[in-house]
């Protein structure tokens, strides 16, 4: 692995993405018109019990989806294709991507969190700045899975398909809307394996409980498992090609 190409790799995207206002809209702008929009529509301890895991919910999904789309023009376009003729490693271009997002979706849990918490007034019980460190997890989470999605879909109509496929059901079933003990055994037990799951778990532990680093610390392995996951298994997707 080279630390030359990563960064080359990084600071690709990392342009490709300055030059497109509309994902730049979309990334940091979004999430936080979101939040001022649930707080307008219920205010009060129903924005302060809902807002702190939407926090990092909004931005697991719009990185979610933001990733599998620009990953997939690499693969569409060819440029994914050219690079793997190149003498460098596959784990160089898949964490160039990975550092590349990872540090957008930093800067927008960072955003979405200050908008949050410095001009909504969202009131949390435990650690303000492990929420947002929880966002940020979240966040890039979704780009891994994000990396991930995008070696199943063939068009960007297909890629958005994921979002209700995949990302829908996972905000259905983690308790966000109805608590997991009131969920059927069967749908009780798909929602454990999902990572949506941990991560509103350890948001409304933080935010509702007050919980400490400590008592998420689990949640925050199991996420960061998750990450890697779908990273090295985006990893298997590419295929070594000859010029």
């Amino acid at each position: 692995m080279s630390a030359r190409i990563t960064a080359a790799t990084t600071l690709r995207v990392l342009q490709q993405i300055r030059h497109d206002p509309r994902t730049i809209a979309l990334l940091l702008v979004v999430p936080g018109a979101l939040l001022w929009l649930l707080n307008e529509m219920l205010g009060g301890p129903a924005f302060d019990r809902l807002g702190a895991p939407m926090v990092g919910l909004f931005p697991f999904i719009s990185m979610f989806l933001v990733t599998s789309i620009a990953m997939l023009r690499e693969r569409t376009t060819g440029t994914l294709e050219r690079l793997m003729t190149m003498p460098m490693a596959k784990l160089d271009l898949l964490a160039g991507y990975a550092i590349a997002f990872a540090l957008m979706a930093t800067l927008q849990a960072l955003i979405t969190s200050g908008v949050a918490f410095l001009l909504l007034g969202l009131d949390a019980s435990g650690s303000t700045g492990l929420v947002i460190f929880l966002a940020v997890i979240d966040a890039v989470l979704g780009s891994a899975l994000g990396l991930l999605a995008s070696a199943f879909a063939s068009s960007e109509f297909q890629a958005v398909q994921f979002m209700p496929a995949f990302v829908l059901p996972q905000i259905l079933l983690c308790g966000l809307l109805v608590p997991r003990e009131q969920m059927s055994a069967g749908l009780d037990a798909v929602a454990s394996v999902l990572p949506l799951t941990f991560a509103y778990d350890a948001l409304h532990a933080v935010s509702i409980e007050g919980a400490d680093l400590g008592g998420v610390g689990d949640e925050i392995a199991v996420l960061v498992g998750f990450v890697a996951a779908g990273i090295a298994l985006a990893a298997l997707t590419l295929r070594r090609r000859t010029a």
